[in-house]
């Protein structure tokens, strides 16, 4: 079985695949009448087609175990999704670059407290996986009409450890 190493999430190791939605570097300024700090534009929400539009949703995740076996990866052409995080757990981000045959090796990233991830429109990333205990996310995506998900199914599977 092919192994792949679990790397630490950061913004240029991601660049290829999304943003890192983090407040760490982020432009900020205060709103409020100063009891409040806005961390401003953090990533690029993607929506294209027939009646598209962005929605917001709320998902709680059962955690995963670690090595895991990483049998299919998917994508959606039509929008971003992004994953903001409500509790301080760590989750597993797995993604793939496109190649002639289909998706890439795929790479795992491994997130700190405080950071989110958005992957682009129409990137291979594996499922929601949270890690260390049940997980409750923010999830930015399309809604509208036209089929937003494509599955690849490896060959042979990899072990992510």
């Amino acid at each position: 079985m092919k192994v792949i190493e679990i790397q630490p999430l950061t913004k240029a190791a991601f660049a290829p695949f999304g943003d890192v939605i983090e407040i760490d570097g982020a432009q900020s300024y205060p709103i409020n009448a100063g009891k409040c700090v806005r961390y401003h534009d953090l990533a690029k929400v993607e929506a294209i087609g027939e009646e598209a539009r962005t929605m917001i949703s709320w998902l709680r995740g059962e955690p995963y175990a670690l090595p895991l076996e990483l049998r299919m990866v998917e994508r959606h052409p039509l929008g971003s999704q992004a994953f903001v995080p409500l509790t301080s757990n760590p989750f597993l981000v797995v993604a793939a670059e496109e190649t002639e045959n289909g998706p890439g090796k795929p790479l795992a990233f491994r997130t700190k407290p405080g950071q989110g991830v958005n992957i682009w429109r129409n990137v291979w990333h594996g499922i929601l996986t949270p890690l260390d205990g049940i997980s409750d996310f923010i999830v930015v995506d399309r809604g509208g009409k036209g089929v937003n998900l494509e599955e690849h199914f490896f060959e042979e599977p990899f072990l992510i450890r």
